[in-house]
């Protein structure tokens, strides 16, 4: 119960003069008064110790660090810059190449098809006239086959014919007549 009449005592504002706040204070100084003092301490040994050169240098090494990762970054994108163009000329080139090799192989396909109807023309002339002159020999050994049979044929019926038209007689008349004329040469 004293607490509470503690805490009704100190919630109870009087009204009036006696009614003044006082802070408590210490050496004279209020708790805000102690605090700004703290903080000029801290800033003054911050300056005695130059935290803000240390803090200065810091910043001006990682700023030479990000310089130099700028220029490190600048100098490989225009390397790959170089190098993209290198390899575009190449392609360029490369397909440029590959064009003329497709007009070349197209014309000496063209070229190639030519001459193999050239050849092949020339094959079935040579063919044709192989098979004339083999048609014509076969003809000619037709022919003289035709002729040999012929003559065998005729042959034999002179020969038959003579056996029965020409008896022994007529055989030496004739045999004396070819020897007669085998002299006159």
């Amino acid at each position: 119960m004293a607490e509470q009449a503690h805490t009704t005592a100190t919630t109870e504002v009087p009204h009036g003069p006696a009614a003044e706040h006082h802070e408590p204070t210490a050496f004279g100084m209020t708790p805000t008064a102690w605090v700004a003092l703290a903080m000029l301490a801290v800033f003054a040994v911050m300056i005695w110790k130059r935290v803000p050169a240390a803090v200065a240098r810091a910043l001006d090494s990682k700023i030479a660090e990000i310089r130099q990762r700028l220029d490190e970054a600048a100098a490989l994108r225009a390397e790959a810059e170089a190098l993209r163009q290198e390899y575009a000329a190449k392609s360029a080139s490369a397909e440029a190449d590959a064009a003329a090799m497709i007009e070349r192989a197209k014309g000496e396909a063209q070229a190639i098809v030519a001459k193999a109807n050239e050849d092949a023309e020339a094959l079935i002339e040579r063919r044709t006239r192989m098979a004339e002159d083999k048609i014509a020999a076969e003809e000619r050994a037709a022919i003289n086959e035709l002729r040999a049979a012929a003559a065998a044929a005729a042959a034999r019926a002179a020969e038959k014919i003579i056996a029965e038209r020409h008896d022994a007689a007529a055989d030496a008349r004739l045999v004396d007549q070819a020897i007669a004329g085998l002299g006159k040469q």
